[in-house]
């Protein structure tokens, strides 16, 4: 397995803008330091550290995690439009080092080298990058602009994996139902039935793992779709839901949770976990549980949708102004999350190693290659650029910078 890991993308790109500090990142991930709640944070530690609290929150947790938190996920992915609160149980939540090791848990016990994954196009990069040191492959699930998901193209390529054997490694599905990374989309509820319809009637009873990461960065509205959790075309499938409290509240705690509701799966990550952290951060759960009682929680995650969706304008302002479009460029403005996903004119390449990417790197502004975020690597004219951490005239000069880019020559 080893032999087969290699330096994550992300990582290199992080690297490359904390090396050069006139380097501007529109690549990473990254939330904004001015929203971090260090009121909250700093309050919840006094008081979980005061005279006479408890010195419990100091000791070793428990693998699942702390059941006051768990309950505190249930009252939060429930009181979203449509969830079935019955369905969502503090039993099948446990608590994780963020979502990404939820996600990891649940590939390490479904999987051997060799499988497949489902996954949306476009799909998270990172977690394309964790199939290939697994040892596992990758393919999109074809997407529509009108429907969200493609199921004339879907079911050419259930056919073509069919004849060559290849859907009997299918082992998972793998949506994000909510202002996707990297694309910003969500599905619709008619997209999220009809994928359960169409493996239902091809007794394709496959574990379903919906990442909800961003399902609260909504900008005007929340997503109306319910989840995969309540939704009833999903009975008789084992369903992993992922959240976490990294992008809305505050990242550099790496808590996250994931929503099982088939035991035998829950366990089994559960002794997976256990191999690696012997529980989570008892102690940062404690902080978490104990902000997310009050309605503070409620009124920063507000404050932070209405600040992110102002940067939204402020690129989609900057893309429209400098004229990308007018060179073939096409997009479509956010309308939550921390992504603007582009596809630039046919023939255009925007991989590591371009032309475009070695000029975008000599102008000083980093992005993240479309292509990486698509198995099978292809089209190679796309683009993820996020305005996450920079703020201001800088989240400006690092847009220009890219659109100059874009359309020079």
């Amino acid at each position: 397995m080893g032999q087969r890991l290699t330096e994550p993308v992300i990582t290199d790109l992080m690297a490359r803008a904390l090396a050069d500090p006139a380097m501007l990142s529109l690549a990473a991930g990254f939330t904004d330091n001015t929203q971090l709640p260090k009121s909250l944070v700093g309050q919840a530690v006094a008081g979980l550290t005061a005279p006479e609290s408890d010195p419990e929150t100091l000791q070793y947790g428990t693998n699942a995690g702390r059941t006051g938190l768990r309950e505190a996920v249930c009252r939060i992915v429930s009181r979203h439009e449509g969830e079935d609160a019955s369905r969502i149980t503090p039993e099948q939540v446990f608590l994780a080092q963020g979502s990404q090791q939820a996600l990891y848990l649940s590939m390490q016990v479904l999987c051997e080298p060799g499988d497949i994954i489902l996954v949306e196009e476009p799909t998270y990069f990172v977690f394309m990058e964790m199939l290939q040191g697994l040892g596992l492959e990758a393919r999109s699930i074809p997407y529509s602009p009108d429907t969200g998901i493609d199921f004339g193209k879907l079911e050419q390529l259930f056919l073509e994996m069919q004849s060559t054997g290849e859907w009997a490694r299918v082992r998972a599905v793998y949506i994000e139902g909510y202002f996707s990374n990297p694309s910003s989309r969500s599905q619709p509820a008619s997209a999220k039935s009809g994928l359960a319809n169409f493996l239902r009637e091809r007794n394709a009873i496959l574990p379903i793992i919906e990442d909800a990461a961003y399902r609260d960065l909504y900008f005007e509205k929340p997503w109306s779709a319910m989840s995969t959790l309540s939704m009833p075309e999903f009975d008789g499938f084992p369903v992993l839901y992922l959240g976490t409290f990294d992008k809305p509240f505050a990242s550099g705690l790496k808590s996250g949770f994931g929503i099982c509701n088939h035991q035998e799966w829950r366990d089994n990550m559960l002794f997976a976990k256990g191999h690696q952290d012997f529980g989570s951060s008892n102690f940062v759960q404690a902080l978490i549980e104990r902000v997310v009682s009050t309605d503070a929680y409620d009124a920063h995650v507000a404050a932070v949708r209405a600040h992110y969706q102002g940067k939204a304008f402020q690129v989609q302002a900057i893309l429209e102004a400098e004229g990308l479009a007018d060179v073939g460029w096409q997009w479509e403005p956010p309308s939550g999350g921390l992504y603007f996903w582009l596809k630039g004119p046919e023939g255009f390449d925007t991989s590591i190693g371009s032309d475009f990417c070695e000029a975008c790197l000599a102008n000083k502004v980093l992005y993240v290659p479309g292509d990486l975020c698509l198995a099978g690597g292809q089209p190679r004219n796309c683009v993820r650029l996020s305005y996450g951490v920079l703020l201001g005239a800088k989240l400006d000069e690092a847009v220009r910078r890219f659109v100059r880019t874009a359309t020079a020559g």
